[in-house]
């Protein structure tokens, strides 16, 4: 999408090859962002005010200059396909990717026997899983599973201005455990149960949950079910870098999901706009680590440190952190773009006898 935009590509050749390209809408993006986005024109819905619930805290905050915004799956599927069909110099074939790899002048895919050649392949696909990846490097690794349901009440009961972003209130005896409650209308709203553990749940614990949660805490008794989506997503501090230096990694495969939280719709923005700038400049893309990135990783890898090895319960680290900081600060922290006194403010949030030790450990490693 960043390069049809851009005219310094207008020449140039691109194939873009996936399974299939009839996708519904089978996920919702949310995140915070100041200011009009790339994806703007598609934004379902944005929120002004944030909520954060647990047993020992409900705040509720302006986020200001952010909004927190929705792209739903079907409207970011319709939008890039029907401006990437329009472009005459890239190709959509649909297919499954055999191989690909660096050649001595660029790299090459394998789609359904056919073999293509380019300057460079751009790759989504994780060829080892996430868990094998940590499990061979000897990184943490938990998954983030969320089941959702969006939901449409009788009577006017939400506030479409004001989302609820961790609801740690319901049970906490899987691990780290929240609700999001996303209003779209007075009517409507996707609401999310989400866990940072080991293991998935059965099928039918999620739906459980979601319908507990809706009648004895939301206290909506009468509603219908309109949607409902599932899924998982790696929080690990694996290293995702590939050796080939024309084969870049992107998304999950290029680890642009944050480690301690999940989040990975900015970073894959931030990621794929980077990307575009070197093309333009003539460079080769940097799959290299910056100094900041390094920080940031240090920190996700003591959360994933601490909740992993059970040293501080998640909805107790979150609670502190969120108690004791604006949520402007705690969203700079999380989207990786927190100043040095911002990252002073969250540490001395947390007990320092616990994050400080774990802290070295994983500088060390």
């Amino acid at each position: 999408m960043r390069m049809a935009a851009h005219p310094f590509f207008q020449d140039s050749s691109i194939l873009l090859v996936d399974q299939s390209f009839q996708r519904s809408n089978d996920r919702t993006w949310c995140f915070w962002e100041a200011g009009e986005g790339f994806f703007e024109s598609i934004v379902h819905h944005q929120w002004s005010t944030l909520r954060v619930a647990s047993k020992t805290i409900d705040v509720s905050s302006s986020i200001d200059p952010y909004a927190y915004k929705m792209i739903r799956g079907e409207d970011f599927y319709a939008y890039s396909l029907n401006a990437l069909q329009s472009k005459s110099n890239i190709e959509l074939r649909a297919g499954k990717i055999t191989d690909f790899a660096d050649t001595a002048t660029g790299a090459f895919v394998v789609v359904d026997g056919e073999r293509f050649e380019a300057k460079y392949v751009f790759n989504s696909v994780l060829r080892t899983s996430s868990e094998q990846l940590a499990t061979a490097q000897n990184k943490h690794h938990l998954l983030q599973h969320f089941k959702g349901w969006v939901i449409q009440t009788v009577e006017p009961v939400f506030d479409p201005t004001r989302a609820t972003f961790m609801d740690f209130t319901v049970s906490q005896e899987h691990g780290t455990t929240f609700m999001y409650v996303l209003p779209t209308s007075t009517t409507t709203a996707l609401v999310e149960y989400t866990f940072f553990t080991e293991e998935l749940l059965e099928d039918a614990a999620y739906d459980a949950a979601l319908k507990n949660y809706i009648s004895n805490q939301l206290g909506i008794k009468t509603y219908t079910v309109e949607h409902v989506e599932f899924g998982i997503i790696p929080m690990t501090n694996a290293d995702f870098s590939t050796k080939h230096s024309r084969v870049i990694n992107l998304g999950v495969a290029g680890g642009q999901a944050k480690p301690s939280s999940g989040f990975a719709f900015q970073f894959i923005q931030r990621r794929t706009a980077a990307i575009t700038a070197q093309l333009v400049k003539g460079e080769v893309p940097n799959q290299r680590l910056s100094l900041q990135d390094k920080k940031f990783l240090l920190y996700d890898s003591t959360l994933l440190h601490v909740l992993t090895h059970k040293q501080m319960a998640g909805d107790a680290v979150f609670s502190a952190i969120f108690q004791k900081n604006p949520m402007q600060r705690v969203l700079r922290f999380l989207e990786n773009r927190s100043s040095l006194i911002d990252d002073l403010q969250i540490m001395s949030s947390v007990p320092t006898r616990i994050f400080m030790p774990t802290a070295i450990k994983e500088m060390f490693a």
